[in-house]
């Protein structure tokens, strides 16, 4: 009997989902677990997986195109079964934008050497392996169902490691291209990140009452102990500011719990354990991928999961459980020369920290002039959970922190 393939609902909030590439096509043979597409969701790129063995039949959706969750894709049907009338096609998908026209977090779809088709892998394992020559099929997988992923290529590599771990730049800010003569205006689909981004801002700044709080820090000392740990770590990663920042943040928020909390509509949740949100740049958005149990992490720990989780971000492979259920959030726009800004609460958490650069500025020390590395904190605030005096009073610990970072070991 044949088997309905749907749009299933990837992540908690996805409501709808763009196709983003076929694996499989009409009349492929399919088994249980097999990556049958890459679906875009509100949040990341999923694989939609095949639920039964059989033959691909009756693909209703396109690349490109999105349709609402619950909708049937495309159909699974025992070899030489008859089936019967196509399943109801979505509406057409929008036109594929033209280079640089501004649509971003859409898949390329770039073609994969045909070794690593037949073998169960990750989409980034098969870029990775296809970028160094790799052949999937030499490779032992060991995730679910034998699946390999970027881990089992790493472990191949062995001295070629460092370059599958590539460091991946910020993405640069990009704006649609002009284009003279021609029309006035272009109008562009909205992907499905930016959808959500644009929900969540109209459920949070309209009904959060927030307000803000604003403090200088003096981090001469931080950077004189990031340039000491960075040193005694060598080759095993290096931490930075931002790793610094969520860590004395999430011992603050361990002191003042009533920042630590969720806004629930009856009743407020405070929080015994402290997750932090950290705010991560991709092409087309912004996700806040989420380093649990952030108080109880060494800095070593925290620097090397939150470039993991930055990479996965901007590969848009970050699973559900990686990006949900934050406590509070820390927003960095240092690199970019940021000197001040105010973050946007994302609900249902009551505070947010913006951090912005550090700049070696002139202060007053012992009644002398002497250049000093100062770096600015704004602390958004639900005023429903948060207090001024509450918000000011983490705020202060917070600088403590920061300003003496042999306090964090306390």
């Amino acid at each position: 009997m044949a088997t309905n393939v749907y749009m299933e609902a990837l992540s908690p909030t996805m409501e709808e989902g763009r196709v983003a590439k076929w694996h499989k096509r009409d009349g492929d043979a399919v088994k249980t677990g097999e990556t049958l597409a890459e679906v875009e969701t509100d949040k990341a790129v999923m694989d939609l997986v095949a639920r039964a063995d059989g033959v691909l039949r009756q693909v209703a959706v396109a690349e490109g195109q999105t349709v609402p969750v619950g909708s049937v894709v495309a159909v699974i049907a025992a070899p030489g079964e008859a089936v019967g009338a196509a399943p109801a096609t979505a509406p057409k998908p929008a036109p594929a934008p033209a280079p640089g026209s501004g649509e971003r977090g859409a898949v390329p779809s770039t073609a994969v050497p045909l070794d690593a088709t037949r073998v169960k892998a990750s989409p980034l394992a098969r870029r990775i392996a296809k970028e160094a020559g790799v052949d999937l099929k030499l490779v032992t997988g060991t995730g679910p169902g034998g699946r390999v992923t970027k881990r089992d290529l790493e472990a191949r590599a062995g001295a070629a490691q460092p370059a599958l771990q590539r460091e991946v730049p910020l993405p640069a800010p990009r704006s649609p291209a002009v284009t003279r003569g021609g029309e006035a205006y272009q109008d562009v689909p909205l992907t499905q990140i930016r959808k959500t981004i644009a929900k969540r801002l109209a459920t949070s700044l309209g009904p959060i009452p927030h307000f803000f709080l604003t403090t200088e820090v003096d981090m001469e000392r931080a950077s004189e102990a990031r340039d000491a740990l960075n040193k005694q770590l060598g080759d095993r990663g290096k931490v930075s500011f931002n790793d610094i920042v969520i860590k004395a943040t999430a011992l603050a928020l361990g002191t003042h719990r009533a920042c630590n909390a969720w806004f629930q509509e009856d009743h407020i949740r405070y929080w015994n354990e402290v997750h932090i949100g950290m705010a991560v740049a991709v092409e087309d958005g912004l996700i806040t991928p989420v380093i649990r149990s952030a108080d109880l992490k060494s800095l070593g720990e925290i620097g090397r999961e939150a470039k993991d989780l930055a990479e996965k971000a901007r590969n848009r492979r970050l699973q559900p459980n990686e990006y949900t259920g934050a406590t509070f959030s820390v927003s960095n726009l240092g690199m970019f020369d940021i000197d001040q800004f105010t973050a946007v609460i994302n609900p249902p958490e009551a505070g947010i920290i913006a951090v912005g650069s550090i700049v070696q500025k002139p202060v007053v020390l012992d009644g002398q002039v002497t250049a000093r590395r100062r770096m600015r904190l704004t602390m958004s605030c639900d005023h429903r959970v948060i207090d001024g005096a509450t918000g000011a009073a983490f705020l202060q610990t917070l600088k403590q922190m920061l300003e003496n970072p042999l306090a964090m070991l306390l």
